[in-house]
């Protein structure tokens, strides 16, 4: 398939604005041990969050937050070593099972904040884009589209040639892309970490590119 593609824009951000639901800040204070949170601003939940975590060591803190996301996909050794390990090195970068990266990559810039730094900084890449034409479009031909105008030395293209090519499966690609969302008929936004793809790795504006499944 053949495709034209503009990118419109490419910002890098530390958090994603809706990655908390108010629910879910809530339920978070409550294993803080923070009363009555049900009942307050939620304009004010966020602060009262981050003051709650900060009342608590920060692999205590990771634990607490890790379980509230994991504990139906990971034990209690793992979110322990997770814990600990999220503290030296950004794990939603290199945690060996991607499809956790994007989950891990809101509650590092969660304790990130709350701590004022000591835990590392990681970032995302936000790209909106337009394809035409708007046909067959999904996280893979996406990736493989855009690849066209990365640099060589991006990481996709060192770690997954044969799929970008079509000579494999592509399973990672649902899980590299973390979000792809169409806001007019030829336009999408996509996110993903700054890891996979980075502002500064895009050689082109526009382009044609031709995918192989």
């Amino acid at each position: 398939m053949k495709y034209h593609i503009v990118i419109n824009s490419v910002k890098t951000v530390d958090e994603f604005t809706d990655a908390w639901s108010n629910e879910a800040i809530i339920e978070l204070l409550d294993r803080f041990d923070f009363p009555d949170a049900v009942n307050s601003n939620p304009e004010e939940l966020k602060d009262l969050l981050f003051m709650a975590i900060s009342d608590f060591e920060p692999t205590e803190a990771a634990v607490i937050v890790l379980s509230y996301k994991f504990s139906d996909s990971l034990n209690e050794n793992q979110i322990e070593q997770i814990s600990h390990e999220m503290l030296l090195d950004k794990i939603s970068e290199e945690y060996a099972d991607i499809s956790f990266h994007h989950e891990l990559f809101n509650i590092n810039q969660l304790l990130h904040k709350a701590y004022n730094g000591s835990f590392p900084n990681a970032k995302a890449t936000v790209i909106e884009f337009e394809i035409t034409p708007n046909k067959e479009i999904s996280k893979e031909v996406v990736l493989k589209a855009l690849s066209v105008s990365l640099a060589k030395s991006n990481v996709i293209k060192r770690l997954f040639e044969d799929q970008l090519a079509g000579k494999e499966e592509f399973d990672e690609a649902e899980h590299i892309i973390w979000d792809l969302k169409a806001t007019s008929e030829n336009t999408y936004i996509l996110t993903t970490s700054e890891y996979w793809i980075s502002r500064d790795e895009f050689i082109e504006a526009e382009f044609d590119a031709k995918t192989l499944s």
